[in-house]
């Protein structure tokens, strides 16, 4: 029961995390939709990338796959083309690898 909870509770956190790096870089791009468009974009992108990696296995094509398909998510959800769409996941890759560096160091060790 423990484990449950400890997953959800991570899972809630790392949706927080990144919507809020979403939100904050397609407002930096222009992009005038709401938090509620980045919550979208965060959940779809988590589901993408797991169908991914459940069907193909870890490893870079399942990467590609879900990248690939997480763009036309965003393209959707954003209505912008495929340049601005890369750019934006490129951004929000790049930002959420800097948190995701600093943020377990920042409640010290456990």
């Amino acid at each position: 029961m423990a484990s449950i909870v400890a997953t959800l509770l991570t899972f809630v956190i790392q949706l927080i995390i990144s919507t809020l790096i979403i939100y904050v870089v397609t407002k930096l791009m222009g992009e005038t939709e709401g938090i509620i468009t980045a919550v979208l974009a965060a959940l779809i992108g988590t589901v993408i990338y797991s169908a991914a990696y459940y069907v193909l296995g870890a490893g870079w094509i399942a990467a590609i796959i879900g990248g690939i398909v997480w763009l036309l998510a965003l393209q959707y959800l954003y209505k912008i083309g495929w340049l601005k769409s890369l750019a934006i996941a490129v951004i929000v890759w790049i930002v959420a690898v800097i948190v995701g560096f600093f943020l377990p160091t920042l409640t010290g060790p456990l």
